[in-house]
């Protein structure tokens, strides 16, 4: 006689897979609806912006400026130049930069847009992120300009490493536009923010503009990037995404709080 078998029943994965895919997808929704939100933001900053070009204008005509003055203090055909070209450039760039996102909230101020905004169903985040997405892609313009005219007017050869540069400045430009933009929210409301975001921001950007610096200047000489230049690069990458990430958790408190 054989011996009854017996069988263990073990619980179906299915209830908990019917139970996690909902959850996926509110998840996969507010990531979208996140996106959806700040390209909004981004793209009405943008219409502004190059419909009245106020920023944009100042902005490259400082840089242009400033490039053009300096190329009568130095000699573009010094070999110094090869040891000032990044940081000249990075400085220029950092110092425009600043007359484009003190506007980045400053426009929403009258008729008191920025509060419609906060009480719209738009989260705190995604105008956050929006605005800086708006102030990086008016920076690139500003330094497409200045690069052209940096390379016309100084013996300095930029197109010779453009995969990287291009890299470089996208890293670097962001890096000043979510700062710009968090701190722009922080000082829209104080009389002199047109003098205090610069002293604010600046000290922050040092390590940045360091990084920037660095590699430009290897990038200029045509010269091949050493673990020194990476070792910056790494610091670059860590600053975007701290600062991010402070804008992605901060945005409520800065902007409604």
């Amino acid at each position: 006689m054989t011996p009854p078998s017996y069988t263990v029943s073990t619980p179906s994965s299915a209830p908990r897979e019917q139970a996690t895919a909902p959850a996926l997808s509110r998840t996969r929704d507010r990531r979208m609806r996140f996106v959806r939100q700040a390209l909004s933001v981004a793209r009405k900053d943008l219409t502004v912006e190059f419909r009245t070009k106020e920023s944009l204008n100042a902005a490259a005509a400082f840089a242009v400026s400033i490039l053009l003055l300096l190329s009568f203090v130095v000699d573009p055909f010094a070999e110094i130049m090869r040891d000032m070209a990044g940081g000249l450039l990075w400085i220029t760039f950092a110092f425009a930069g600043a007359l484009v996102f003190n506007r980045g909230f400053s426009r929403e101020l009258p008729n008191e847009c920025l509060d419609t905004l906060l009480a719209s169903p738009l989260s705190p985040s995604s105008l956050m992120i929006g605005k800086a997405v708006a102030i990086f892609l008016t920076l690139l313009v500003v330094e497409v300009v200045g690069l052209a005219v940096f390379g016309i007017f100084y013996n300095v050869r930029w197109w010779l490493r453009p995969i990287e540069l291009a890299a470089l400045c996208t890293l670097v430009t962001w890096g000043i536009s979510i700062v710009g933009a968090v701190f722009g929210a922080l000082t829209v409301n104080l009389r002199l923010r047109e003098l205090m975001l610069p002293v604010i921001i600046y000290p922050l950007l040092i390590p940045l503009l360091i990084g920037a610096i660095e590699i430009t200047n290897t990038l200029l000489a045509n010269q091949p990037l050493t673990g020194y230049e990476w070792l910056w690069g790494r610091v670059i990458v860590v600053f975007n995404i701290i600062f991010t990430a402070l804008a992605l958790a901060l945005a409520e408190t800065i902007l409604v709080n």
